[in-house]
Parts: structure tokens; sequence; C-alpha cells
């Protein structure tokens, strides 16, 4: 019998769609935490316009949005309070590009006056920082969809939260399965890890846009950027 290791237990996977990119301005529109066979959704009534450009990608309009979504206190409630029971019950949660997602949604929960997830006591496991650290040269994109193809994760309705949370999680076991230097670590262990991993790569990135003549800062932070 193969031992059980983090990448073959039980992962949650978290994704939010949203108004925009700026974590501390922006809305979720939509989310999703998906565990096991079980999928849990949120459409939002964000209290602000949708961007054209942020409903081209993900599909949710703000007519929709405001006919169907849920009050966003309502509504962020329910997503932390099911983040703070996989932090409770020690459940890694899977979120791709960690530093968005969480950092926004922690931002959402001060802007409604709610409390914030046990973010001390949640264990995160990022795909993206796991595979900047095991394919570290690769070229190209290091998007979802692009990431997924190599690991040959399947990501169908791409854009919508269920959608890419489950492809996360299918994608951090991939991961796990083919670079043991993170499958034999323990879940406390990874997400310490990744601390360190994505300081060095935001780094490196940060030093490679002054080498440039760039100014552009890469927050060092994970998983929270704030």
């Amino acid at each position: 019998m193969s031992e059980t290791t983090w990448n073959t237990d039980r992962l949650v996977g978290f994704d939010t769609e949203t108004t925009g990119i700026d974590t501390a301005h922006d809305r979720i529109v939509s989310a999703a935490i998906v565990d096991g066979a079980d999928t849990a959704n949120w459409l939002i009534d964000p209290g602000v316009e949708i961007p054209p450009a942020a409903s081209r990608v993900h599909g949710i309009t703000t007519e929709r949005a405001r006919a169907e979504g849920a009050a966003p206190a309502e509504a962020l409630a329910e997503i932390a309070q099911a983040l703070g029971k996989a932090a409770a019950e020690g459940v890694p949660v899977v979120v791709y590009r960690a530093g968005f997602d969480l950092t926004l949604l922690s931002h959402e929960l001060d802007r409604h006056d709610l409390p914030q997830v046990p973010w001390a006591e949640l264990r995160v496991v990022d795909p993206f920082v796991l595979d900047k650290k095991c394919d570290k040269y690769r070229k190209g994109k290091r998007t979802l969809s692009v990431v997924c193809e190599h690991y040959g994760v399947s990501l169908t309705d791409a854009h919508s939260a269920a959608a890419d949370a489950r492809a996360a999680v299918d994608l951090a076991r991939a991961i796990g399965e083919r670079h043991g230097q993170v499958r034999t670590m323990s879940a406390a262990e990874l997400h310490n890890a990744q601390i360190g991993w994505h300081a060095d790569d935001a780094a490196g990135l940060q030093e490679f846009f002054r080498r440039k003549g760039r100014d552009e800062v890469v927050d060092g932070r994970w998983p929270l950027q704030r």
C-alpha cells in the first residue's frame, strides 16, 4: 500500500472571478470552493459596475450580477467560514496565484466589517509557486491554462471559478506526483517553504526588471500580500 502524501490526501480548491486586478480596491464577482465531489458556488453583486474587460474574461455582466447575485456581506461571510473550516480541519487549500485571490478576499472582508479568515492557521498550496520552484527555467507563460496543459491536467470552462478551482487541485496533485522534492513534505512544511520560494522568485524578478531599467515592484509576501 502506497504512503499517503499531501497531494494524494484531501485538498480543497478555491478561486475567485473579480472586477479587476487591484487587490485593494476591486471586488469579487464569483467564487467557488471545491472539496472532492462537492462544489460551493457564489455569484455576488459587488455593488459596483463590472468593467466590460472583466466581463469578457469571466462572462458575468453588471446586469446579471445585480439580478442574480447575493449581497456581498452574506456571500463573503460564507466563503470565510468555509475557508476557516478547512483551516480548523487541517485541510490544505489550493489557490493558483494565492497572493491575488486571498489578498483580495481579505480586503473584501474588511470592507464589509467581517471577521478575517484565520490566516495563520490556513495551509495553502499554490501550484504557481510550486511550478516555478520545480521547473524554474521552463520557457513560456505560466497561466493556469498553460501550466495545466504542461502537466496534462484538463481545464474546461476556464475563468469559471469552479472550473479553475478544480483544475488547481488537479494541478497541485500532478505537480506533487512529478516532483518528489515537494511531494515528500508535510502540508505545513510545504506552506512554509512556499513563503521563501515566492520571496526568492519575487526578488529575482524585481532584479531582472531593474537590469532592464524598469521600476516595477514585485511583492515578495505570500500567501497574503498586505
